[in-house]
């Protein structure tokens, strides 16, 4: 039996980091769907900003599906079968934005799992 010892501020290669850059949004989408998938989590597009000269998004953020929370329900509160609760405020997410010169998206910021473990 071999031991392996832990290194702390080690992160694999799946977990985002900022300054971590991507090709195009299509690419940084496909990052986080699997990030999701590999820690367990659903996600979904928060925003993205697009600009008005060129069409190009120019920032935008992912995030875990729970994050946020619903507004209140302004229906009638004799509501028979109400939706379940899905938004919980979870705070997972990266943030991206297009560095014009390169061409590249780059993690601007982050809060992965790990931070919240």
């Amino acid at each position: 039996m071999h031991f392996i010892p832990h290194r702390e501020n080690v992160n694999p290669i799946w977990v985002p980091q900022i300054g971590q850059k991507f090709r195009n949004l299509d690419d940084a989408w496909t990052f986080w769907v699997d990030y999701g998938g590999h820690v367990g989590f659903e996600v979904r597009k928060r925003y993205a900003n697009e600009s008005k000269y060129d069409g190009k998004i120019t920032s935008c953020r992912f995030v875990c599906a729970k994050e946020g929370y619903r507004a209140r329900d302004k229906r009638d509160h004799n509501t028979k079968n109400p939706r379940a609760e899905t938004r919980t405020g979870c705070p997972v997410r990266i943030g991206l934005t297009l560095d014009r010169v390169e061409g590249t998206y780059e993690v601007l910021d982050d809060m992965p799992i790990q931070d919240l473990l």
